[in-house]
């Protein structure tokens, strides 16, 4: 399984249009607010590697009101 937390800057004001947004996306597992450097967090899964980065790039950083993204990958067998 190929898990990846997603960091996101957004517009403001559109904190929770994002979240909704994420929520209904179909390998997003979870989505929560946060306080700091970064609006959102996001844990993004699925059984394939490519799936995750292609749900990254194509689905959640071309999110209108996304300024960026940063992601980190979970490393295979250090769970």
């Amino acid at each position: 399984m190929s898990i990846a937390y997603v960091l996101v800057n957004c517009d403001l004001g559109f904190e929770e249009t994002i979240i909704d947004d994420l929520n209904h996306m179909e390998f997003v597992k979870e989505v929560h607010g946060t306080f700091g450097a970064y609006d959102i967090i996001t844990k993004v899964e699925h059984a394939q590697a490519e799936k995750v980065r292609e749900a990254i790039t194509y689905n959640i950083r071309r999110l209108p009101h996304v300024r960026s993204t940063l992601t980190l990958m979970g490393i295979p067998g250090q769970s």
